[in-house]
């Protein structure tokens, strides 16, 4: 029973007096403030602390003291699935619980002693909801919530507009909130992110720069996108930021036509040893347009071989070396690749559209000191919206300017802009840092359980969000488990390994990623449970009990990890 407590000045000596209490009753409690009674507070800043950890599930129960007790109340109540009882004796500490199931206590210090708080307390903390007759009223209150704050539900907004893509968007809620998500190139993004999106700036149209628009009325995405462009640069310590790409792939052929022309040479990672669609894919529109020459990892351990990356550059001087992968597990060293690029008179560019994230927590060294172009998307470990962004050198600013706009796109997606920002401002928090570290503590726990034959791990081991797995010696192919693991609810995606002897459709391995389930809050001890779920059932795939078992599994766990809460 976890207990979130908070009060305005006034109720600082009651709130200290009932932490302390609690605590020594074994009660995991939270103090949200305020600290400091000689200084007047405004009750709102703390009461819509604790109310929004209650109607967010992070708590089980709340209590709140100002000087009356009425205004913590009011604000309390303002929030969905909160309901806070306002008492000031035995019988209503009573029937808070027994008739109304009050998750929030609220307490009128001025007249209160400690013992009588702490009597209060008590009775309300072991009074059980006597439900029957009072459920009944309570899903009137529920109904009554649902409906006040549907115009903020988007699924209730479309539901009078077009009711069959409400039902689709519901389920496909139900989907994510069902299922345990491990491909790594997804996330889960913040309400604030979704809320920054579906903004007015959806509306506007913004051709050119800020200061430089072919459109009226762009003053305030001027203002947007400066905003995103200078906590890019300061996130990730680069000379530019071009927040306008709005896509990965977008931004990788914008800053390959800022440096080279048709025809010339470059040298990215294969496809099938970890690289991207956009490095020279032979189905890749970028092989059509440049000379693509590949490199790749070593047979023997999965990793990069840079002897190899050295040789290839020094036999066909590519004017520009791509580092960066898609499912790659081990740290990057851009400082050897930057010394092959300048070896060799070659741009050097990195793609850390996977690492972002990490890199800017700290988690993974950052490619930025040594790159003259780094391109990203905005989403997977970074958490933000579905986009793309470019950093690059001071001397290359205008080049890649031009390149994203007019060169490959017209007006940009203002709406995402103001997405993306909001993005980059999350990732500058402690809880982010936290949240990556987090990420990769996962991803190592989760890895560690396939190390054993018959499986194996490529390149033996991860330093980032993802690993790639070789289902060769388990018998499978990676569409075979991929469909597998979905029975049950565990989301993956088939992903060809290095020196693959099969097609593309159908590939000897999966890739695995845990930012999505760290979002949810899971930590080690889930994260060692769908790995050895994973394990099980990939050895046994055609078991039905135990795809029955496991679906229930899932679904138990993810409903400890719910996500958007109160959105839809």
């Amino acid at each position: 029973m976890r207990i979130a407590i908070g009060s305005d000045h006034r109720g600082i000596r009651i709130k200290e007096s009932l932490r302390s209490y609690l605590e020594r009753k074994g009660f995991p409690v939270f103090d949200f403030g305020a600290y400091n009674d000689n200084e007047s507070v405004d009750y709102p800043d703390f009461a819509s602390q604790v109310a929004e950890k209650i109607s967010n599930g992070d708590f089980d129960l709340g209590i709140l003291i100002c000087g009356t007790g009425i205004g913590m109340s009011i604000v309390a109540n303002k929030f969905y699935n909160v309901r806070a009882a306002l008492i000031n004796d035995e019988e209503t500490a009573k029937f808070a619980k027994l008739h109304n199931n009050a998750n929030i206590l609220v307490l009128g210090g001025n007249n209160l002693s400690q013992e009588s708080a702490r009597k209060y307390v008590d009775i309300w903390l072991n009074t059980s909801f006597e439900g029957g007759r009072h459920q009944k009223r309570l899903d009137k209150i529920i109904e009554i919530e649902s409906k006040n704050k549907s115009r903020y539900n988007v699924v209730d907004i479309l539901e009078g507009y077009d009711k069959q893509l409400a039902h689709l968007v519901s389920l496909e809620l139900k989907r994510e909130q069902d299922s345990i998500v491990l491909i790594a190139s997804e996330n889960i993004a913040s309400k604030a992110v979704l809320a920054a999106q579906g903004s007015v700036f959806t509306n506007k149209y913004a051709e050119g720069y800020p200061g430089k628009r072919y459109y009226g009325g762009c003053e305030f995405c001027d203002d947007i996108e400066n905003i995103a462009i200078e906590r890019a640069k300061k996130l990730f310590n680069a000379d530019h930021a071009n927040v306008q790409p709005i896509s990965g792939s977008a931004a990788n052929l914008s800053a390959y036509f800022a440096v080279l022309n048709p025809g010339d040479t470059i040298l990215t990672m294969k496809l099938a040893h970890g690289g991207h669609l956009t490095h020279g894919a032979t189905v890749s529109i970028v092989s059509k347009i440049f000379n693509v020459v590949h490199y790749g990892v070593r047979k023997e351990d999965g990793l990069i071989d840079y002897e190899e990356v050295e040789r290839l550059a020094i036999e066909n001087k590519p004017k520009l070396i791509v580092a960066g992968a898609s499912s790659y597990s081990r740290i990057i060293d851009f400082d050897r690749f930057k010394n092959i690029a300048d070896k060799v008179g070659a741009y050097f560019m990195v793609d850390m559209a996977h690492i972002a994230g990490l890199v800017a927590a700290g988690v993974h060294p950052s490619p930025v000191p040594f790159a003259d172009i780094v391109t990203s998307t905005t989403h997977k470990t970074l958490r933000g919206p579905r986009g793309g962004f470019i950093l690059c050198k001071e001397y290359l600013k205008d080049k890649v300017d031009k390149a994203v706009f007019p060169g490959i796109q017209g007006g940009p997606l203002v709406h995402t802009i103001v997405a993306k920002a909001v993005s980059f401002r999350e990732a500058m928090t402690e809880e982010f840092k936290d949240y990556q570290r987090q990420v990769v503590t996962n991803s190592k726990v989760m890895a560690e359980v396939f190390m054993e034959e018959p499986f194996r791990v490529i390149s033996g081991g991860t330093d980032n969000h993802l690993f790639l797995l070789d289902l060769t010696g388990v018998g499978i192919t990676g569409k075979t488990a991929e469909k597998t693991l979905e029975e049950i609810g565990v989301v993956v995606n088939k992903n060809a390994i290095p020196f693959d002897d099969k097609p593309p459709t159908l590939t000897s391995g999966i890739r695995i990623g845990t930012p999505t389930i760290t979002t949810r809050g899971m930590k080690e001890k889930e994260s060692l449970k769908i790995a050895e779920i994973i394990k099980d059932l990939l050895l046994d795939p055609y078991n039905m009990n135990k795809k029955r078992n496991y679906r229930e599994e899932v679904i138990d766990l993810c409903k400890k990890f719910p996500i958007y809460k109160d959105l839809f």
